[in-house]
């Protein structure tokens, strides 16, 4: 009887198990990493939706004249922002000390469509105007 001899190569199955289990690991490193630069784009995304909604915000009784009512445009070609301006009542107790100013909420709304589905920002704030006799 012939002494047997051991191989010295890998087997077909070790060769299939071990390409599935890199298969595995690759897939599971592409969705981490395509998910990661998905996260990216958005936050970008919201970034800049804050700073439009932020300028209009600051921009409000600037550019034109504070009044209740609502304007609206589109900022680099996808971003949606609308602005309100009502009227603003201070509580009861804060009349006397607010005599002779006059206050307004401004809300900005900012929305963009992001794949399937559309998101928003939006932000306020309360302006007071000065009503009084002009020096």
């Amino acid at each position: 009887m012939l002494p047997r001899r051991r191989s010295r190569g890998y087997t077909l199955i070790e060769v299939l198990v071990a390409f599935m289990i890199m298969a595995l690991a690759l897939t599971v490193l592409l969705r981490i990493f395509s998910g990661g630069v998905r996260n990216v784009a958005v936050s970008s995304d919201y970034a800049q939706a804050v700073l439009i909604a932020e300028s209009r915000l600051a921009t409000a009784g600037i550019d034109d004249t504070l009044a209740p009512g609502e304007t609206g445009g589109l900022e680099n070609g996808r971003f949606r922002w609308t602005r309100v301006v009502s009227d603003y009542e201070p509580s009861f107790d804060y009349r006397p000390a607010v005599d002779g100013l006059h206050a307004y909420r401004v809300a900005v709304s900012v929305s963009w469509p992001n794949g399937d589905k559309e998101r928003r920002v939006e932000l306020k704030t309360v302006r007071i105007v000065h009503e009084g006799p002009q020096s």
